[in-house]
Formats: C-alpha cells, sequence, structure tokens
C-alpha cells in the first residue's frame, strides 16, 4: 500500500526493508525525490500540521510506472532463471 511520507521516512524505510544493504545518503535521496517530481511519479502532499517536512505521495502516473517497472524486473529474473538452468534451459542454449 502506498503511504505519504517524507525524505527521511524514506530513507529509514528502504534500509529497514533491505535490512541495511541500501542505505540512501541524503543527496542520493533528495536527488531522486526531485526527480521523480519533474516526471510527476510523486506529489508533494500537505504533511501534518505544524512539519516542516515535505510530505510526498505517489501520483496515478507513479503508481503505472511502478507496474512497468515490474514487469521488468520479472523479466529480467526470467533471462537469470533460465541463464542459470534454473529456469529449465539447455546446456547449449547458457550464456
Amino acid at each position: 500500500m502506498y503511504k505519504p511520507n517524507h525524505g527521511y521516512g524514506v530513507m529509514q524505510f528502504i534500509e529497514k526493508k533491505t535490512n541495511g544493504r541500501v542505505i540512501f545518503g541524503p543527496g542520493t535521496l533528495y536527488g531522486a525525490i526531485n526527480n521523480l517530481a519533474k516526471k510527476k511519479w510523486i506529489t508533494q502532499c500537505a504533511g501534518a500540521e505544524g512539519e516542516r517536512k515535505k510530505v510526498y505521495v505517489i501520483t496515478d502516473l507513479g503508481k503505472v510506472q511502478v507496474q512497468l517497472e515490474l514487469e521488468r524486473m520479472k523479466e529480467v529474473y526470467k533471462i537469470g532463471l533460465d541463464i542459470t538452468s534454473i529456469g529449465g534451459m539447455d546446456n547449449d542454449q547458457k550464456v
């Protein structure tokens, strides 16, 4: 489920979900946020009253992009399985 969040919250979420394997620095994260906003995949929304942090939420266009990226990742995963014979390729077809 998509939830509005601020940059620091996103940093914490990613670090927790990846068990510390992925840690965004502030410059990387805020660069990505700016890029996503320019593409209209996320938009700034009203935060909690009295909060100074900018809160962002995914747009409908952003949701479409997520679905496209998930399909791309499924394809890459399948190719990886095929290359390693886990997916059932013959030895002659290995890369």
